[in-house]
């Protein structure tokens, strides 16, 4: 096994999860989730891979968890709890930090590298 590991960025095999959105987060629309999880920790607090999402708006919670994104592409425009809106695209990144709470707007399918820990 190598310590090294290189993610897929365009990945086409069977993704490893297809989800919708919990009716009690979904604001607008009807987006579809589809995940490919590449990469894991021994202890399952670290996670890798490739999200994908269809236009729509739902709440964002991460709870204990810290997030890292990196945007391939489409758009997306978050907006924290008494923040004002951002928009990120591809070639961006952000970090949702634990205790995040705000609203997640897909404009554009997006698909974005994620790095979750917790």
């Amino acid at each position: 096994m190598s310590l090294l590991v290189k993610l897929d960025l365009a990945p086409t095999g069977e993704p490893t999860k297809r989800s919708k959105c919990p009716p009690d987060r979904l604001l607008a629309g009807d987006p579809d989730y589809t995940t490919w999880a590449q990469d894991a920790s021994r202890d399952g607090t670290v996670n890798t891979g490739v999200w994908e999402a269809t236009p729509g708006t739902n709440r964002s919670i991460k709870g204990e968890t810290f997030e890292y994104c990196y945007i391939l592409e489409g758009v997306v425009e978050l907006t924290e709890e008494g923040k004002e809106p951002r928009l990120f695209k591809a070639g961006d990144s952000f970090v949702m930090k634990p205790g995040y709470v705000g609203v997640w707007k897909t404009i554009e399918t997006v698909r974005k590298i994620y790095v979750v820990v917790g």
